[in-house]
């Protein structure tokens, strides 16, 4: 499964979205601009687009609630061990209220990964981030034992971008 995500104004990615509308497409706005993501094993219909495979997913993404990006640049000798602490995760998110699904994005193009949350509401995710869940997904950050410890891993900071999908999707 690949994820293709192309940014934009709301209004012309709306246009791609209806010019392409068997496609598996969610438009999303957000603070900083517009994004179109596209789920498919084919090819995508966007000509420039941030090109992702899939590593992990749960749940189906919906056409309605608040998305949640986590940009992680990781170095090339990194991504082994990135890759095999999302593929062996406990999968707790995944029975917190109001959680919709997760992809873990593996770029194609860049060194970034992208974990993909889509929650029902902006509440939603900020119970996530204060429940024993979260506390025991990243109970390791900031120890020995952590990623974000280990040298060569990371090749800058993470960084969030938020979106909601509006209703008309």
């Amino acid at each position: 499964m690949n994820v293709f995500i192309t940014s934009g104004t709301y209004e012309f990615l709306k246009t791609i979205k209806q010019k392409h509308s068997t496609e598996n497409m969610v438009l999303m706005d957000g603070t900083e601009g517009a994004a179109l993501v596209h789920e498919t094993n084919g090819k995508t219909v966007f000509s420039s687009p941030r090109r992702y495979e899939v590593v992990d997913a749960s749940g189906e993404i919906k056409k309605r609630g608040y998305v949640v990006l986590n940009n992680i640049p990781v170095t090339d000798e990194g991504r082994p061990l990135f890759e095999h602490r999302f593929k062996n995760r406990a999968g707790a998110i995944e029975n917190e209220p109001g959680f919709v699904s997760i992809r873990v994005l593996r770029p194609l193009d860049s060194d970034t990964y992208v974990i993909f949350t889509q929650w029902e509401n902006v509440k939603a995710f900020e119970n996530w981030k204060s429940s024993e869940a979260y506390n025991q997904a990243h109970k390791k950050r900031g120890t020995e034992e952590g990623l974000d410890k280990r040298p060569n891993i990371f090749s800058g900071p993470s960084y969030l971008t938020t979106f909601t999908i509006p209703e008309e999707n």
